[in-house]
């Protein structure tokens, strides 16, 4: 009877010892896939914070031909207060990145901060579209909005 209980001591200790050790690595592994999903989240929400939508009708006739200019209007549909500068914007017009872009708020020139609701008026200048079909792509924080509009 003693022949059979020590090695079953044996085999018992060591499959102990085994499984404390692979309770160890999966502990550390949840606890790096936790912190990595806390910070995806983070960031996920942030961009769900930052949201704008261009209320623009293609049909009002945005583009001005004698001043070269082409003005959306665009509301801040997210919930995060966001900067009314030209910056705040990369603006691409027929696949062509823009810089010359002004921005006021709707009813508040003056104003430097855009809030959540609030109206700008994005006018991109230094323009010479052709008749026919054209895409503005505007990007906020990596909230992407295309408007199309025919000349």
């Amino acid at each position: 009877m003693a022949d059979v209980s020590v090695p079953s001591l044996i085999l018992f200790i060591a499959s102990i010892v085994i499984a404390a050790g692979v309770a160890g690595v999966l502990i550390d592994t949840v606890t790096g896939i936790s912190g990595s999903l806390d910070d995806r989240g983070a960031d996920v929400a942030e961009n769900i914070r930052t949201d704008v939508e261009v209320i623009s009708s293609a049909e009002a006739g945005v583009y001005n031909d004698s001043t070269g200019e082409l003005t959306l209007y665009v509301k801040n549909t997210g919930r995060r207060t966001l900067p009314a500068t030209g910056e705040t914007f990369d603006v691409i017009v027929d696949a062509q990145y823009r810089a010359n872009v002004s921005v006021s708020v709707a009813g508040d020139a003056d104003a430097d901060e855009w809030e959540p609701h609030d109206v700008v008026e994005v006018t991109i200048g230094d323009l010479a579209l052709d008749e026919g079909d054209h895409q503005v792509t505007l990007v906020v924080d990596g909230d992407e909005e295309v408007f199309r509009f025919n000349r």
